[in-house]
Formats: structure tokens, C-alpha cells, sequence
């Protein structure tokens, strides 16, 4: 009988099969024109069949398996007395025993993630322990995986997105971990629900004619990563897990393979934060149940510990907020939610833990000297089991102090510098490059089938941040659901920014990467001194807006002192303006000479050339992210303010010259 409400769900179905499955117009538009490159064929389809994806015959029939086998467990027993400090931690951040799972349809923002993360670390604990409260916790949160129709948003890539991934993870290790002591009903509710949510990932994602992948996006290789370890999970004991692991490692050879080729990450590190272990679990699955080891694949996972260190500003309590990261102003003065939701009792949640097994695979002391300096700052990470896991303490660590306190991150063009590895120091950065670095062409030879998603990198080249004494003096604004070069410490020219700005949340769509790629630091040199850097940021505007040059000199002279050159020409006559941005307060001291921040350390800035300018205070007001989905709908919020400093007149040829100074109370 058909009722009026099997009518609404069906539509209602329809809708969001109709919204989601389709993808969205760009993202069907970028598939369309690789597809006539590819002529219909899909090179994920035979990287399938080449790569090894192939459960250890030792493996086979036995449980567990996944990440550690029974001895091994076992040897993690006895690292429990060596390691009491990591594992009592581990067993402290236990979220089954003190969060209760959100009721099914959870459709609040990533309320899902914290069952599939929950999981397995009640599932280890029991394994370890023997004690019954972290079995008990462990089969309620994956009871509550199985209430969840629908793993994720209803509205938006219902099955196959990010919760998706974190549920396929949890459920999937938890199922191979707790084998033995779930009854044979349990092991098949849970091995059904398992079959059904990674059928429906495997069909959303399998290859077809044309069909696309972002690689090097994190809504990619999240969701492969459970998919891979249900796979290695039920292996031999569904037919379909075979295809299931063959696809994971297939969309792997290009995740690893457009990685960073620097280690600098294009999302921004609320992001690196977020995405990174999921890297590691999958090489780690990868690893343990088929023996193949992929940390050779990426060279830049041999430098990530250079990107996290050097974005973490003195303190170690923010970042240098390129990219989509957290909320500016509204984060550093604890205003924002996302300042408590990134922090655990009042210590912030970095994912630093992966350095831990990042300096074990390449033997590296330098690695697990960031590592211990973030420990000891406080910060925690997200899975803390992991942390007691990775931990190798045969590995030395090479105190931060004894590490270079600046980095040119040469494929993405991005300088940091910093006067000590202190909590008070002077840190500032530069950045002029193109979305994921200048190795993306010979990467896109390579993987044709690759599609670009940068929705998360601003348009921002030629900005640049400064942090002093605990303080930001100017710099980015956050997160932004409609990234504008607005928000950045750069030049709009009558008004216009950078790339497709206002068009939606992805700036870069369309732009050919060959025009990008002339978005460079053309010359750099940095000591403890001094820096200068010299880039050309021109090819970061649409041609329509008619700019000819605009290259911009930055130098720094110790301990304070910055300089700003800006040679711009453009086509026709503009209106030429460069923003500066601060958090809290801009007071002009003269006509030409501003002070940002005025308390104990402040920045002064004093306009040199153009002799005579129009200069305009103002809040800094964006369109802040929406809910998943609808990023770019998030309505308008202000963060900070910014101070306008404009031509008088349109003109076709001119040059700022702009001081900033470091100012200190004695």
C-alpha cells in the first residue's frame, strides 16, 4: 500500500540521491573534460589489477589481524609497565567510557567520527586489560553504529563521505580485534552492516569510463581508509571485501602519489590536523595485513614534521592560519566554539602523535625531537591509543632548539622564520604559490585522472603573517565559506581579488594549472638576520582584471623590521589597494602611519611611497563556512579588522613601499 509517507521518503530520497550521487556542477564539469583526454578509459580500473592487495597468507582465518595480531597485542601488555605515562593517557581518553554516543540520526557535525574513533580504543583497552567495562563499551558504541541508517549526513553524500570512512574504520577494526569474544549473532549483525556501508562506498567510488578522483583531497582517502580496513577485516569472509581492498589501494597509488612533495599542506593545518593519520592507519593496514610498505611512496612524509613545526606559532597553542583554518581572531580570543572543540582539558588537539611513527619508519631523530617538543607543550592528539601504539623510545630526539628555526618549503612556496623555538619569539611567514605546489603538472602526467579540489586554499598569494611576543600584529583571518582575497594581506585592484574569487568556495576552478604554476617566489634568502624574498604574484589574477606586474619585495631585518615593495603596472587605469589586517585594533597615528595591536608589543606601519593615498579603517567582515554542503552559505561574520591603503586615483603604473616595525614596551 502506498502511504503519503512512503511518498515523502521516496522523494525525499530522491532529492538527496539526486543532489549527492550526481556530484556537484564543477565537479561533473571537471570530469567531462578529462574524460575527453582519457577517451573514456579509467587508469584507477587497471591500477586494480596491478596493485597488491592481497591478505598474508598467515593472516588468512585468523583474528586479529588488521593493525596487530594476537602477539603483538600481547607484547603491547608488557609495553604497558615501560610506557606507564602513554597508556594511562590512552586509557584516560577512552570516549566509550565518558561520551555518550549521539542517538541515530546523529546529524550534527561529525558526531559519527567520535563512534568510529571510539571503537577501537575501547576494543584495545579490553584486549590489553581483560577488564569487561571496555568490552561492554566497546559493543555499545558499535551497536550504535549499527542504529545509524545512514553513516553521515542525510543531506549530503549520505554513506560515502567522511563519517562514512571514520565508521568503516572503527566498526571494521573493532569487529577484528573483539573476534573472539563476540557471540556468533554479534559477529554477524556487525559483519552485516560492515558488507552493506563498504558495498555502498565501493559502488559510489569504483572506476567507470571518465570517471575522476580528488586524489589529494581528504574526503578521498579518509573514506578509503575504512574502506580498507573492513576489507582486511572480512577478508576471506565476503567475496566482495577482495574488490574492496583492490580499490583502496588503487585510489592510494595517487593519494600517496600527488602528495605534498614538500610536506607543506595545501588545506591548512586545522586540516593537516584532521586528515593526516588517516595517511597512516591506511600505510599501517596496508602494511600489516599485506606486507607491502608505502612510506617510500610520498617523499614529502619525510618533511611533514618541518611543516608541522614551523606553522606552530611560539607557544604551541595556534597556528599560522593559511587556508582553511579555524576562525581567525574569534579562535585566538577564545571566542569561536572551535577554540574548546579543538582542545582536551585545555590542551590542544594537534595529531602530533603521528610523528611518533613517522620517526620509527625513517629512523628519524629529528622527527621525534618535534614530536616530544609538541608533547611537551601540552598538546594531545585525537587518538591517544595510537599515541602508546607508535611511541618508540629506541628512537633519540633531537631537541627543537637544535633545529632550524626557519624553512622554505620550495614546491608550494612558503617561508617560515622565527627568532628562537621560545614561547616569546618573533615568528612570521610568506607565501606566494600556486594550490598544491609547483610538482602538480608533472603529477597530473602521471595521474591524468586526477581531479583538483582546492576548495580549502585561499586566495592569498603575496600575504604574509607576523606573530610577536605571544601575539598576532597582522595576518590571515581564518575559515572562510566564500574565500576572498579580502581577508588577506595583499592587493585587489578596483576592488577585485585574486582567481575566481565569489564564485563559490573553490577559487581555483578552471584556472589552468600552467597559469598558476607562474604564481612564485622567484628568489629567497634567509639567515638569522635578515630575509629578503622576491615574488611575483601577477599570474594570481584573472586576466580580465588587466594586471601586467605585480611583484613584491619582502625583507626583514632583525629583531623588528619589515619592509613591503610592491612594483604593480596594470592595463589599464585602477584603483590600486593593499590591505593589512589585525585582530583587534588598528589606531592611526598620522596620516601615513598606523599602530596594530597598541598594548606592550604592538606593529607599526608607515606608509613610504605612494607620497600621498586614501586609507580607509574597517571591520573585516567574510562570509563564514555553512554547514557540509553548503560551505559557502555560512552568512556573514566579522573577524578583526583591516585597513585599506589605496591609490588616490586610477592609475596604470605605481609602487608601494610600506614599513612595519615591532614595537616593544621597555
Amino acid at each position: 500500500m502506498i502511504t503519503k509517507t512512503s511518498i515523502t521518503t521516496f522523494l525525499l530520497t530522491l532529492f538527496i540521491s539526486s543532489f549527492t550521487f550526481a556530484q556537484d556542477t564543477q565537479e561533473l564539469e571537471a570530469e567531462q573534460a578529462i574524460n575527453k583526454k582519457l577517451n573514456g578509459a579509467n587508469p584507477l580500473a587497471e591500477l586494480m589489477k596491478t596493485t597488491n592487495s592481497s591478505l598474508k597468507e598467515e593472516l588468512k582465518g585468523v583474528h586479529p589481524r588488521v593493525f596487530l595480531m594476537q602477539a603483538e597485542i600481547d607484547a603491547l601488555k608488557d609495553k604497558t609497565k615501560s610506557q606507564k605515562e602513554l597508556w594511562e593517557t590512552a586509557l584516560s581518553r577512552v570516549r566509550a567510557l565518558t561520551l555518550e554516543p549521539a542517538p541515530a540520526p546523529a546529524q550534527e557535525r561529525r558526531v559519527q567520527n567520535q563512534v568510529g574513533l571510539g571503537i577501537p580504543e575501547a576494543a584495545l583497552a579490553y584486549k590489553i586489560t581483560g577488564e569487561k567495562k571496555y568490552l561492554d563499551a566497546a559493543k555499545k558504541y558499535m551497536d550504535v553504529a549499527l542504529s545509524y541508517n545512514v553513516w553521515g549526513y542525510e543531506y549530503n553524500k549520505p554513506d560515502v563521505d567522511l563519517a562514512a570512512g571514520h565508521l568503516l574504520y572503527g566498526l571494521g577494526w573493532g569487529y577484528d580485534l573483539l573476534y573472539h569474544d563476540l557471540t556468533v549473532a554479534e559477529r554477524e549483525k556487525y559483519k552485516a552492516k560492515l558488507i552493506r556501508q563498504a558495498k555502498l562506498l565501493y559502488d559510489f567510488n569504483k572506476p567507470v569510463p571518465g570517471k575522476t578522483v580528488a586524489y589529494s583531497q581528504n574526503h578521498t582517502y579518509i573514506p578509503m581508509t575504512g574502506l580498507a580496513v573492513a576489507a582486511y577485516a572480512l577478508a576471506g569472509e565476503t567475496p566482495e571485501a577482495a574488490e574492496w581492498a583492490a580499490l583502496s589501494r588503487a585510489t592510494f597509488e595517487g593519494v600517496l602519489g600527488t602528495y605534498s612533495e614538500d610536506g607543506f599542506y595545501y588545506e591548512g593545518v586545522e586540516y593537516w590536523i584532521f586528515a593526516t593519520p588517516w595517511l597512516i592507519h591506511y600505510m599501517d593496514a596496508q602494511l600489516h595485513a599485506t606486507g607491502e610498505n608505502l612510506y617510500e611512496s610520498a617523499p614529502g612524509l619525510k618533511l611533514i614534521h618541518k611543516y608541522i613545526a614551523h606553522t606552530t606559532l611560539p607557544g604551541a597553542d595556534f597556528y599560522f592560519d593559511y587556508g582553511d583554518t579555524y576562525t581567525g581572531v574569534l579562535t585566538r580570543t577564545k571566542q569561536s566554539e572551535d577554540y574548546d572543540r579543538e582542545r582536551i582539558d585545555g590542551h590542544f588537539q594537534s595529531s602530533y602523535n603521528v610523528l611518533y611513527q613517522l620517526a620509527t619508519k625513517y629512523k628519524s631523530k629529528e622527527i621525534q625531537g618535534v614530536a616530544k617538543w609538541l608533547k611537551d607543550k601540552g598538546q594531545v592528539s585525537a587518538e591517544e591509543m595510537w599515541s602508546f601504539i607508535w611511541f618508540n623510545p629506541t628512537i633519540e630526539a633531537t631537541p627543537i632548539e637544535q633545529q632550524a628555526t626557519w624553512h622554505y618549503f620550495k614546491d608550494n612556496d612558503v617561508i617560515f622564520w622565527r627568532s628562537s623555538w621560545n614561547d616569546d619569539a618573533t615568528a612570521f611567514s610568506f607565501k606566494c604559490s600556486p594550490p598544491e605546489g609547483h610538482s602538480v603538472i608533472k603529477k597530473q602526467e602521471k595521474f591524468p585522472e586526477w581531479r583538483l579540489n582546492n576548495g580549502h586554499a585561499h586566495p592569498d598569494a603575496g600575504s604574509f603573517i607576523i606573530w610577536a611576543d605571544g601575539k598576532y600584529l597582522t595576518g590571515d583571518s581564518g575559515y572562510e565559506g566564500l574565500t576572498m582575497t579580502q581577508s588577506h594581506n595583499t592587493l585587489l585592484f578596483d576592488g577585485k581579488g585574486q582567481n575566481n574569487e565569489g564564485a563559490g568556495h573553490d577559487v581555483f576552478y578552471g584556472i589552468p594549472h600552467e597559469r598558476l604554476n607562474k604564481i612564485r617566489i622567484i628568489n629567497a634568502k634567509l639567515t638569522a638576520d635578515k630575509v629578503f624574498i622576491l615574488a611575483d604574484v601577477t599570474a594570481a589574477y584573472e586576466p580580465a582584471i588587466g594586471v601586467k606586474k605585480f611583484t613584491r619585495n619582502f625583507e626583514f631585518t632583525a629583531p623588528g623590521s619589515f619592509t613591503i615593495t610592491d612594483n604593480i603596472e596594470t592595463n589599464s587605469p585602477k584603483i590600486i589597494t593593499s590591505l593589512l589586517h589585525a585582530d583587534t585594533t588598528i589606531k592611526q597615528l598620522t596620516d601615513t602611519t598606523f599602530e596594530f595591536e597598541p598594548t606592550k608589543t604592538s606593529l607599526v606601519a608607515a606608509i613610504i611611497v605612494p607620497k600621498s593615498v586614501e586609507t580607509k579603517m574597517d571591520s573585516n567582515v567574510l562570509t563564514a563556512p555553512g554547514k557540509p554542503g553548503f560551505v559557502d552559505k555560512g552568512g556573514e561574520e566579522e573577524r578583526g579588522k583591516k585597513l585599506a591603503i589605496s591609490t588616490k586615483e586610477k592609475v596604470t603604473k605605481t609602487k608601494f613601499i610600506i614599513n612595519l616595525n615591532i614595537k616593544k614596551e621597555k
